[in-house]
């Protein structure tokens, strides 16, 4: 099978047909894509989704030749006429970058912290060698990054194309990743999950930066996601995955509005709304009042000193909160508002500068260790990532009795005991003690995050962006579970994330942050139903819904808003 077609022509971009996928293992193959067959047109969008195993990022790293030598794969991946399965290796780096281009998900590990994003960038450029004489000067390469910086909105490209990773902000790493995808003016990009890791004011940001690809220069993207949202904003088309398999493809209206396959009526039902099933729903007043208070920050200042001459950092500027028994606070707001910092200083991993901060009646200014170190068998931690915040050389049951064997010195059969316990509180079976970090999913490993975080039975617990990186219907459940247990255990709870749906489904309370500063705080159902300041209001309206027709308005209303 062959096509002969231009990367901007008519024909299809990408043509996928009877692609399976296996994996060698010391117990057999392992099917990870089993017959699929799709195809993307010139300037259009086509969404992939489904959940973690469902074959998406296999299928993505597919069609750039990105498998690991342990996969085997069958049938074709047409990028204009030519086969990446079976092409040379040589073939296929002049592929890469030239005909299709790869966005990854996370940008602080795609880019190298030792290169300027420029040189970076130029490094593409020179390995295809496109100038006069198939050779490009550094002086022309520059230049064409400098383009490429500006075709993404990056400010003052010039200068900053001889910056370091460092030194630009989340959602413009991003921009720089996409940057060096579109160096070369490739018919299609692979953009897997890129908007994930990123605060709902900047994904707009990126999200409308890819419309304006496709719509300005033709560019035909895959859309690799498990944000229904996302897919709903952009794609034209939606191929629905499920355990290797395609089992269901329609535009984007169709699908949202008339899903004909049980799985993606439960995917698209996993999705949490805005204002459905709100935490403080039917609440009139605060939902601790009478309760005993735990936390209680009075113009709370957090500043981090300056370095080589440069001004220090106040990273949490005045803020003023309460969170009392039985409470979920949710604090929200973009990278860098400071809702992490205070989480942290609340644990006693950040020091206080300024203010006062009582937590269960401890002053944390002026923190000695010594003295508070007594409370913190009173304090969980839920982190955002628990492959990251658990030791892989450890078992999940080593990892989750880790707290109470420092604290309570419990035999081996008193932890095991405790361990099973939670872990089964948690849903998770008490066998899985006897399993490794690796061993378990992304949903699962943090139902058992959640189990070391309960394990001294807390008054307070703080949950640091739990969800983000959770398929939808994993982080439905684990969202559930959350509700669940804080109704059984009464703890009180800090919970922080970028996400306004899942924090209007968790929160009595919310507070919303922005440059340091509680902006606006009050009953979830007051701030998420009226928001009184312009950046809830900007934060809500860049929030996207998984409605496409609901989501064009949005936008739109999101414009008008940010003009003004």
């Amino acid at each position: 099978m062959t096509i002969n077609i231009d990367k901007h022509g008519t024909g299809p971009v990408l043509d996928i047909d009877h692609l399976k996928v296996t994996f060698a293992t010391d117990a057999g193959d392992v099917y990870a894509v089993k017959d699929v067959s799709l195809e993307v047109n010139p300037g259009e969008v086509v969404a992939i989704v489904g959940e973690s195993g469902s074959g998406k990022t296999v299928t993505a790293k597919t069609i750039l030749g990105l498998l690991p030598e342990t996969a085997i794969s069958s049938g074709a991946v047409l990028i204009n006429g030519n086969n990446v399965i079976s092409v040379s290796a040589a073939k296929l780096r002049q592929i890469r970058g030239r005909d299709v281009a790869m966005v990854f998900q996370e940008p602080s590990t795609a880019l190298n912290p030792v290169f300027t994003v420029g040189w970076q960038i130029a490094e593409g450029i020179r390995a295809h060698a496109q100038g006069k004489g198939g050779k490009v000067s550094a002086r022309e390469a520059k230049s064409r990054a400098i383009e490429a910086l500006r075709k993404v909105g990056i400010p003052d490209p010039e200068n900053r194309v001889d910056y370091y990773p460092h030194q630009f902000s989340g959602g413009q790493k991003q921009r720089v990743v996409i940057a060096a995808a579109l160096a070369l003016n490739p018919g299609l990009i692979v953009a897997d999950e890129p908007t994930t890791a990123l605060d709902v004011t900047v994904q707009a940001e990126i999200l409308q930066l890819l419309r304006d690809l496709r719509d300005t220069y033709g560019t035909s993207i895959v859309l690799i996601t498990h944000n229904m949202g996302v897919v709903a904003d952009l794609a034209d088309r939606v191929v629905v995955m499920y355990q290797g398999d395609v089992v269901e493809e329609a535009t984007a209206k169709v699908l949202f509005a008339e899903p004909k396959q049980e799985y993606t009526r439960k995917l698209l039902a996993a999705v949490p709304h805005l204002g459905r099933n709100s935490a403080s729903e039917g609440m009139t007043t605060r939902a601790h009042q009478g309760g005993k208070v735990l936390v209680e920050a009075k113009g709370l200042t957090i500043e981090y000193p300056g370095r080589l001459g440069t001004p220090a950092f106040k990273a949490v500027d005045g803020v003023s909160f309460t969170l009392s028994e039985g409470e979920v606070f949710g604090l929200v707001g973009e990278s860098g508002s400071g809702k992490t910092t205070i989480g942290r200083a609340i644990a006693g991993l950040n020091r206080t500068t300024g203010g006062s901060l009582k937590v269960l009646d401890y002053e944390m200014l002026n923190l000695k260790e010594r003295t508070f170190k007594p409370l913190r068998k009173e304090i969980g931690f839920v982190f955002q990532d628990p492959a990251a915040s658990f030791n892989p050389q450890l078992t999940i049951g080593d990892c989750v009795a880790e707290p109470l064997i420092i604290h309570s010195n419990p035999t081996p059969a008193q932890a095991r005991k405790r361990v099973g316990e939670l872990l089964e509180s948690v849903q998770l079976p008490a066998s899985y003690a006897d399993r490794f970090p690796h061993e378990l999913s992304g949903g699962q490993r943090q139902r058992a995050s959640l189990a070391r975080a309960l394990i001294l039975n807390p008054k307070l617990l703080i949950a640091d962006e739990p969800t983000s990186a959770l398929d939808v219907s994993v982080q439905a459940v684990v969202l559930e579970l959350f509700k669940d247990i804080q109704a059984e255990f009464g703890f009180a709870a800090l919970f922080i994330s970028h996400d306004l749906a899942v924090v209007d489904i968790l929160s009595h309370w919310v507070g919303v942050l922005y440059k340091g500063k509680l902006v606006e705080q009050g009953l979830g159902t007051q701030v998420m139903g009226a928001p009184q300041h312009d950046y809830t209001r900007r934060l809500i309206a860049s929030l996207p819904v998984p409605d496409p027709d609901e989501q064009a308005k949005r936008r739109e209303a999101n414009r008008a808003l940010l003009a003004r």
